[in-house]
């Protein structure tokens, strides 16, 4: 029973590196923006970040990311898992879309960012839709 756990433990093991390394892992843990367009589905959204009026100012995540350390790594984590499961299995939308927990981080960094503005703006609420800085300003962080 021993040798079984531990030769399941070690194929688990050995899987879950190869794939780590395969998918270029490492570069996950950074900043840098090109690490995200290790996956070709993000390359129209990478290249319109470099067109965008906020490419000099903020990389991905500072926008996609919690600001706080522990929320920062768990929410690189759960997005790792999740886009490596979705590009694996192939189930994800096209084009590719932005989840509500995600959105939701997203809009507290634009309000956060651009406090001092949209504090003296009364913003109307768009009818059947949450009130969110990017149904208006769509184009904004991805020159899309």
């Amino acid at each position: 029973m021993s040798i079984l756990l531990c030769l399941s433990v070690g194929v688990a093991l050995g899987l879950g590196g190869y794939t780590f390394d395969y998918a270029e892992g490492t570069a996950y843990l950074s900043d840098d923006p090109r690490a995200c367009v290790n996956c070709h589905v993000m390359r129209e959204v990478y290249e319109g970040w470099l067109r965008s009026s906020h490419h000099a100012v903020a990389t991905c995540n500072d926008c996609h990311t919690p600001l706080d350390f522990a929320g920062k790594w768990f929410s690189k984590a759960r997005n790792g898992f999740n886009h490596s499961w979705a590009f694996t299995s192939g189930d994800f939308p096209d084009p590719i879309r932005i989840t509500r927990v995600n959105a939701r981080i997203l809009e507290e960094y634009c309000v956060a960012c651009h406090a001092q503005f949209v504090t003296l703006v009364a913003f109307p609420q768009p009818p059947g839709q949450e009130r969110r800085c990017v149904n208006c300003h769509r184009s904004v962080g991805h020159g899309v």
